[in-house]
């Protein structure tokens, strides 16, 4: 059962809570600390998506095609639409042939406000390579490219290249592919429902891949966890923690987002993953869960601790930038 993880509160008292639940184990799967259900089934959204690039890492796609590390961080992303991001899917599509015109992810709102507001200023409207899932849907038709599948539908199940990208997903979080269940994420490909302990054990996999037993993809798993741990950046966007929290702990920690706040943590080189679930799905609760996950396993310095807060300071403030209450961590 989900347990409170965080108060908000005003003028000295409770307003609203948080609950959900969180699971920290190792690459053998041993639980190493949860609060709430640490099998508790859910969707892991745009969490999965390092494991969703194995196939296209591991058979040779990033030489086929002269996809760069940075390139490849975007092929996991779930970018915030920013210039760099936007050029970055243009230049991975016409490396394999196609262009924006491919993609099949719906347009979308860019995750960030600048980037939003420059769209608007310029009379112009999102387009699908705003969307912050564009570039899972570049590494997706690039898999298609590189295995001479068609394109055409290939945002359906029963298409042969989500049937791969399926049994990669499972045996990167040691789900059998008959519990391994699935439906329609927002950006229209199969997203996949398991328990939290497993997404966590994928990501333990990857914080360490020589200890993963990975067998003939360990090269394909360093290769995404070092991708990811060295272009922040471009993993999520300007402000946001997934980026900051990397950044401020120099790769150490890879965090990653998915969609209705389910979220995922690589702690490199430690043997460590971690995966939680605000109940609610509420986004106002990632930034303080971060934080406070991290900080309950002992994982940041003092400094690293001290800068996080800075940035994302635990308390609420009215329209006029005054602070009017706090976010307090409950676990």
């Amino acid at each position: 059962m989900s347990e409170v993880l965080l108060h908000y509160t005003r003028g000295g008292h409770v307003e609203d809570i948080n609950r959900g639940d969180v699971v920290a184990v190792n690459s053998a799967g041993k639980i190493i600390d949860s609060v709430g259900d640490a099998q508790l089934p859910m969707f892991w959204r745009s969490a999965a998506k390092p494991f969703q690039a194995l196939p296209f890492v591991k058979n040779g796609g990033l030489s086929k095609y002269g996809i760069t590390d940075k390139e490849l961080a975007l092929l996991v992303s779930s970018h915030s639409g920013e210039p760099i991001h936007v050029e970055l899917v243009q230049g991975i599509l016409a490396k394999i042939g196609l262009t924006v015109d491919a993609l099949d992810c719906g347009p979308a709102r860019p995750m960030s406000g600048k980037a939003a507001r420059t769209l608007v200023e310029k009379h112009e409207k999102p387009q699908a390579v705003h969307n912050p899932c564009s570039g899972k849907h570049s590494q997706i038709l690039a898999l298609c490219r590189m295995m001479g599948l068609p394109v055409e539908g290939y945002t359906k199940p029963e298409h042969a290249v989500e049937k791969v990208i399926f049994q990669h997903v499972a045996m990167a979080s040691r789900m059998p592919e008959d519990k391994l269940e699935i439906g329609i994420d927002g950006c229209g490909v199969p997203v996949f429902y398991l328990p939290l302990d497993h997404m966590a054990l994928a990501y333990a996999r990857l914080s360490t891949p020589e200890k993963g037993a990975w067998g003939e993809y360990e090269v394909a798993a360093r290769t995404i966890r070092d991708a990811m741990s060295a272009h922040p950046e471009v993993l999520a966007g300007t402000g946001r923690i997934d980026t900051i929290v990397s950044q401020i702990t120099k790769g150490r920690i890879i965090a990653k987002i998915g969609a209705d706040a389910v979220y995922c943590i690589a702690v490199r080189d430690e043997d460590l993953g971690i995966a939680f679930k605000i109940e609610d799905g509420s986004y106002r609760a990632i930034n303080p869960a971060v934080i406070g996950v991290l900080k309950r396993m002992g994982l940041l310095t003092r400094e690293e601790y001290d800068a996080l807060i800075e940035k994302f300071p635990p308390v609420l403030k009215n329209h006029r930038g005054d602070i009017i209450g706090t976010v307090e961590t409950m676990f």
